[in-house]
C-alpha cells in the first residue's frame, strides 16, 4: 500500500512539471500562421556547378617591409596651412578651371549678340575710279583736234582731187581729225544698311569729271554729281521680322542661356568645394579618432604584457592584445590616405596652375561646422529654387527661342510685298570750248561768238555741279511696288515644323525641371532630416560606449573582465565615434545640398559671373606646344 502511494505521488509530480514547462496560451514567438503538424525533411539541393580556380601566385609570403613614416606625399608635414570655407569657395570660383571656360562660353555668347547686332550697322562706302581711254578717229564728226600733215588724193576722181582735171593733183597740207582721248575721274560715297525691322536704305553722291576731245562736246572738261536715294520697306513678310532680327534675337537668349549654365556650373562647383572641405574636416578628425584608438590599444597592450610577466595573464592575451594595435596602425595609414585624397581633390577644384604653392601645403580647414537652419517644407523649397535655380532659367530661355522661331516661320508665311522709292538729283557744270569752223560758219554773222550757248549756270568746275544738284535742278524720282509668293512655300512650312518641335521640346523641358526640383528637394530635404536624427543617435551611441569601455576597462584592471573584451569594448568605441563623425559630415554637406537645391548657394556666396575663373592663368607655366600634326592611330590588332 506505502509502495502504491509513493507510485502515485511521483505521478502527479512529474504531470506538475510537466504541466509548468509547457505555454497554456500563445507566447510571443508564435506568428498568427497556422503551424504545421509535422516537419518536413528538406530535399537534397545540388550544390552548384563551381569554376575552377588558377593557382595564383603560389606560396606567397609578405615581404618583411619597414613601416614608412606617418606622412602625405607632396606636401610639407609642418607647418599646417589652415584654409577657411570661405576661402576656398573664393578661390574655386576666381581659379577653377571649369568655371574659367565656363564663363569663358559665357563671353563668346555676348561677343555674339553683338556680331548679330552688325547686320544693322550703319555701312559707309567710299570708291574713288580713274580710267583713262585713246580711241581713233572713225570720221571727221567724232574725233578731236587732228594735226597738220600732207594728205595725197585718192582716189584721183574723189573731191577735191577731182578738180585738177585729168592731171594728178599735187599733196595738199592740211589739219585732219585726231585720236579721241577721254580720261574720267570718278568718286563714290555714301551710307546704306537696314533696320530690325526691315527697312532698307541707302543714300549717297557721285561725283564725276569727264575730259573728252571730242570736237563736237559743247563743254571739256564736264563735271557731273548726283545724289541717289532709295528705300525698301517690306510691308508684309520680313516686316518686323527678318532672319537678321531673328538671329538677333536668338544670340540674345543663348547669351542668357549661357550666363544660366555658367551658374549652374558655379552652383555644382561651389558644392564640391564644400563637399570635399567637410570630407577632409571629416578625415582630419577620423585621423584624430584612429591615432587616439591606437594609443589606448598600445596602453593596454602594455598593461597586458606586466599582468602576463607577473602571472596575473595568459602569455595569449598579451599577443591578442598586439593584433590589435597592428590593426589600428593599419587604420591610422589608411585615415592619412584619405587624407591624402581628399587634400588633393579639393586643391584641384581651387587651382589650375601645377606651380602653385597650395599643392605643397599641408591643408586643414579651420572652419567650424555648420549653424543648422531651420528645417523648411518640401513646398518651401520648391518654391526657393522655382524663384532661385538657374535651370528655371534655361527653361525659359527654351520658350523664348522657340517663340521667336515660330514668330519668324508666320512671318515668312505671308507673301512678300516690298514698296521701293528712290530719288535722284544731278548736278551738272563744265568749261566751254570753242565750236568747231563749219558750226561756226552757221552761226548768225558767220562768226562763233554770235552762237547761242548753254545756260549760264551750267558753266564752271565741280562746286557749280554741286551748286545745281542741292537746288535740284535735274532731279528724278520713282516710286514702285514688288510683290512675290512662292507657290509650295515650303521653307515656311520647314520653319513652322521646327518651331512647333522646339515648342514641344522646351514644354518637357520644363516639366522636367519641374520634376527634378520637385524630387532634389524631397530628397535634400529627407537627407537633412535624417543627418539630424543620425547625429542625435549617433552621438548617444558614442557617449554610451564610452561608458561602456572604461566600466570594462576599470573590471579588467580589477581582475572581473578579459583582454577580450577590453578590445571589443575598444573596437565597439571607435566604430562608434566613426559613426558620430559620419553623422556630422553628412549633416554639413546635407545642408550644403539643401541650400543648392534651393539655389540660394550662389547669392550666399556672391557668385558674380564676370569674375568666374578670372585668375585660373595667374602665374601659370607657359601652355604645352600646339602639335605640329595629329599623331597617326596604331592599327587594331587581327
Amino acid at each position: 500500500m506505502l509502495l502504491k502511494i509513493r507510485t502515485l505521488w511521483i505521478v502527479v509530480t512529474l504531470l506538475a512539471v510537466v504541466a509548468t514547462t509547457l505555454p497554456m496560451g500563445r507566447v510571443s514567438a508564435q506568428s498568427d500562421r497556422a503551424v504545421p503538424a509535422r516537419a518536413t525533411m528538406p530535399t537534397a539541393v545540388p550544390s552548384p556547378v563551381l569554376p575552377v580556380v588558377p593557382t595564383v601566385a603560389p606560396g606567397y609570403r609578405a615581404p618583411a617591409v619597414a613601416p614608412t613614416s606617418a606622412g602625405i606625399a607632396g606636401v610639407r608635414p609642418q607647418p599646417f596651412v589652415g584654409i577657411a570655407l570661405q576661402d576656398a569657395i573664393a578661390m574655386a570660383l576666381l581659379k577653377n578651371p571649369n568655371l574659367a571656360v565656363s564663363a569663358s562660353n559665357a563671353r563668346i555668347a555676348g561677343y555674339q549678340i553683338v556680331e548679330a547686332k552688325g547686320a544693322f550697322d550703319l555701312r559707309l562706302q567710299v570708291e574713288p575710279v580713274s580710267s583713262m581711254t585713246i580711241s581713233p578717229p572713225l570720221n571727221p564728226f567724232e574725233a578731236g583736234p587732228g594735226e597738220a600733215s600732207t594728205y595725197y588724193c585718192t582716189p584721183p576722181n574723189s573731191y577735191p582731187c577731182n578738180s585738177f582735171g585729168s592731171a594728178t593733183p599735187p599733196p595738199v597740207t592740211a589739219t585732219g581729225p585726231g585720236n579721241i582721248i577721254q580720261h574720267q575721274y570718278s568718286l563714290t560715297y555714301g551710307l546704306g544698311g537696314q533696320t530690325e525691322n526691315g527697312t532698307q536704305y541707302t543714300a549717297g553722291i557721285q561725283q564725276t569729271r569727264t575730259y573728252n576731245n571730242t570736237a563736237f562736246n559743247s563743254f571739256n572738261p564736264y563735271y557731273l554729281a548726283s545724289l541717289n536715294v532709295a528705300i525698301t520697306q517690306p510691308l508684309l513678310r520680313n516686316a518686323g521680322m527678318t532672319a537678321s532680327k531673328r538671329q538677333y534675337k536668338l544670340s540674345i537668349v543663348n547669351a542668357d542661356a549661357n550666363l544660366a549654365s555658367s551658374l549652374v556650373d558655379a552652383s555644382n562647383t561651389i558644392s564640391q568645394v564644400e563637399d570635399a572641405y567637410w570630407n577632409l574636416v571629416s578625415a582630419w578628425r577620423n585621423v584624430a579618432i584612429q591615432e587616439e584608438a591606437l594609443k589606448d590599444a598600445v596602453a593596454q597592450q602594455n598593461s597586458t604584457v606586466r599582468l602576463a610577466k607577473r602571472g596575473a595573464a595568459a602569455p595569449i592575451d598579451a599577443t591578442e592584445s598586439s593584433t590589435q594595435v597592428a590593426m589600428f596602425q593599419d587604420n591610422v595609414f589608411s585615415a592619412l590616405q584619405t587624407v591624402s585624397d581628399l587634400q588633393n581633390q579639393l586643391k584641384g577644384l581651387l587651382v589650375t596652375n601645377p606651380g602653385d604653392p597650395i599643392w605643397v601645403a599641408n591643408l586643414v580647414p579651420t572652419s567650424s561646422a555648420f549653424q543648422l537652419p531651420e528645417t523648411p517644407t518640401v513646398q518651401e523649397v520648391v518654391t526657393a529654387a522655382l524663384r532661385n535655380r538657374p535651370e528655371v532659367r534655361q527653361a525659359l530661355d527654351k520658350y523664348r527661342q522657340a517663340d521667336i522661331d515660330l514668330a519668324f516661320a508666320k512671318n515668312q508665311s505671308l507673301p512678300q510685298a516690298d514698296a521701293q522709292v528712290t530719288y535722284m538729283s544731278n548736278g551738272f557744270a563744265g568749261l566751254l570750248q570753242s565750236s568747231p569752223a563749219f558750226v561756226a560758219q552757221q552761226c548768225p554773222f558767220g562768226a562763233a561768238r554770235f552762237c547761242p550757248t548753254p545756260p549760264p549756270y551750267t558753266l564752271g568746275t565741280m562746286a557749280q555741279a554741286y551748286h545745281n544738284l542741292w537746288t535740284f535742278r535735274y532731279p528724278a524720282f520713282n516710286i514702285g511696288v514688288t510683290v512675290s509668293f512662292p507657290v509650295q512655300n515650303d521653307v515656311a512650312k520647314g520653319l513652322k515644323g521646327i518651331a512647333g518641335e522646339e515648342q514641344h521640346q522646351a514644354a518637357v523641358l520644363a516639366a522636367g525641371v519641374a520634376a527634378r526640383i520637385g524630387y532634389d528637394a524631397r530628397n535634400a530635404l529627407q537627407t537633412y532630416q535624417s543627418a539630424l536624427s543620425r547625429l542625435n543617435a549617433s552621438r548617444s551611441a558614442r557617449e554610451a560606449s564610452d561608458q561602456v569601455y572604461g566600466s570594462e576597462l576599470r573590471k579588467f584592471h580589477n581582475g572581473a573582465s578579459t583582454t577580450f573584451l577590453v578590445l571589443q569594448r575598444q573596437v565597439e568605441l571607435n566604430q562608434n565615434r566613426g559613426r558620430e563623425l559620419l553623422a556630422q559630415t553628412d549633416l554639413n554637406k546635407a545642408v550644403v545640398e539643401l541650400e543648392r537645391v534651393e539655389g540660394t548657394i550662389l547669392t550666399k556666396n556672391g557668385v558674380n559671373v564676370q569674375t568666374l575663373g578670372s585668375q585660373a592663368l595667374a602665374g601659370s607655366p607657359a601652355p604645352l606646344p600646339r602639335p605640329s600634326r595629329l599623331p597617326t592611330p596604331s592599327p587594331m590588332p587581327s
